[in-house]
């Protein structure tokens, strides 16, 4: 993305990451519209998920989808891999993707079923109650400079 967002900033970015549990799907499962996002996101820029893999599915349920798949222990490796992406946003809702977000050039705090950490809600630009709705912004900047602009 290369964007002006009037009264707010240029958004400059090419990787979109997402943190897994809580934020991309819950106990460790995403659901296929949200497969189908990815696809779609990944037509437009380069898609990665960063996980500690709680509940040990990364690649199970990523199997097949056009995303780079990291495997984390915590919060200070993700935020150190995530530097390899730069410049780029962030998706994400729990205290290990604080320095992620903050790292990031546009950050989002899905709080969904599983919630959000308030230290993640505060390092993020946009805020969520479905990652679906963090992509269909990443797939359509005017909803991003619609959310954003001054």
């Amino acid at each position: 993305m290369n964007t002006e967002v009037p009264g707010y900033r240029k958004l400059e970015f090419s990787s979109v990451l997402f943190d897994l549990n809580g934020t991309l799907g819950q106990s460790g499962r995403i659901g296929e519209e949200v497969k189908h996002l990815l696809e779609r996101l990944a037509d437009k820029y380069t898609v990665v998920v960063l996980s500690a893999d709680t509940f040990g599915t990364l690649e199970e349920e990523l199997r097949g989808l056009p995303v780079r798949v990291e495997r984390v222990s915590n919060g200070v490796e993700k935020a150190e891999v995530a530097k390899g992406y730069a410049p780029y946003a962030a998706v994400g809702n729990g205290n290990n993707d604080v320095a992620m977000l903050e790292g990031a050039e546009l950050a989002f705090c899905v709080i969904g079923p599983e919630g959000a950490t308030v230290d993640a809600l505060l390092a993020s630009d946009i805020v969520v109650k479905d990652v679906r709705d963090a992509i269909a912004m990443l797939l359509d900047e005017r909803k991003l400079i619609a959310t954003l602009r001054g």
